[in-house]
């Protein structure tokens, strides 16, 4: 103790950080991306400056015709989010996982390595996503690039990073399989948008979308909370990381709703009235 006492503060934070990487998941942690959050911090970083720098760089440019590009990306995702979905459900099932209290299985297993193997694919697809809003800057769309599209973009892959790092598996598995399950609609949704106004007709479901992303977010929160109080064998800690975080998006995304489609609605009946 008291040679810890006579390291000075950077000394021992430099300390805590490299107990903190040396406590995580052994098998996984020479997987791309898992070890160190230093490059995952620098990609966020390089992700918030080309938000800031693309519009500028595209303010007295012409709009990029992407069609093609979105049609390709969009329903390669839903096909993506779709095989995760599978993962998820097949491995937990064939693990006999609960759906209330899981633990981590730590062991090297081909159950286990394959549970691990899908968390860090669907940690990796968050970079991929990122291509949302690089498309959204090269259209200029720039209205897209709100506070919500960005908050959830640049802080979901930390969230996923801390998840896959400690508990790449275990009750964490919830999360993954129904965001993936919301992707493949939301994709969809995007691909079939993404042929033009000959598809207006088929997409009044819009609004559904965020309803489905709030029913996802409640149903995570609610299972956290579950998790807290019950014996499960899980970190409290990432329980509180998530539930925190899940309440971020309840309320941006609730605020989202109402500004899109409560209070237009509103708008628009009182234009009838007049």
């Amino acid at each position: 103790m008291e040679g810890l006492q006579e390291l000075t503060f950077w000394q021992k934070a430099h300390l805590y950080y490299q107990k903190g990487l040396e406590n995580g998941d052994k098998r996984i942690e020479n997987w791309l991306l898992v070890y160190s959050p230093v490059p995952v911090i620098c990609i966020i970083l390089c992700y918030l400056f080309i938000v800031w720098a693309g519009p500028k760089l595209m303010a007295k440019k012409e709009p990029i015709n992407l069609k093609l590009v979105l049609i390709v990306y969009n329903f390669s995702m839903v096909c993506l989010s779709a095989y995760m979905f599978y993962e998820f459900t097949v491995s937990s099932w064939m693990a006999n996982y609960s759906l209330l209290c899981q633990p981590v299985d730590y062991s090297d297993s081909v159950l286990a390595l394959r549970m691990a193997s899908v968390c860090w694919l669907f940690y990796f697809s968050k970079y991929i996503e990122f291509c949302d809003t690089i498309f959204f800057i090269l259209r200029k769309k720039n209205r897209q690039l709100t506070f919500l599209h960005v908050y959830h973009h640049s802080t979901m892959i930390l969230n996923c990073w801390v998840g896959l790092k400690y508990t790449p598996g275990g009750q964490s598995f919830m999360s993954g399989l129904v965001n993936s399950l919301v992707h493949v609609a939301m994709y969809f949704y995007y691909g079939l948008a993404a042929f033009g106004p000959s598809m207006s007709k088929y997409l009044w479901w819009k609004h559904y979308l965020t309803i489905l992303q709030l029913l996802q977010f409640f149903l995570v929160t609610l299972h956290t909370v579950y998790n807290l109080f019950a014996d499960c064998n899980y970190p409290d800690a990432l329980n509180l990381i998530v539930f925190f975080y899940a309440l971020t998006l309840i309320a941006l995304f609730s605020h989202f709703y109402y500004r899109s489609y409560i209070t237009s609605r509103t708008h628009d009946l009182g234009k009838c009235k007049v």
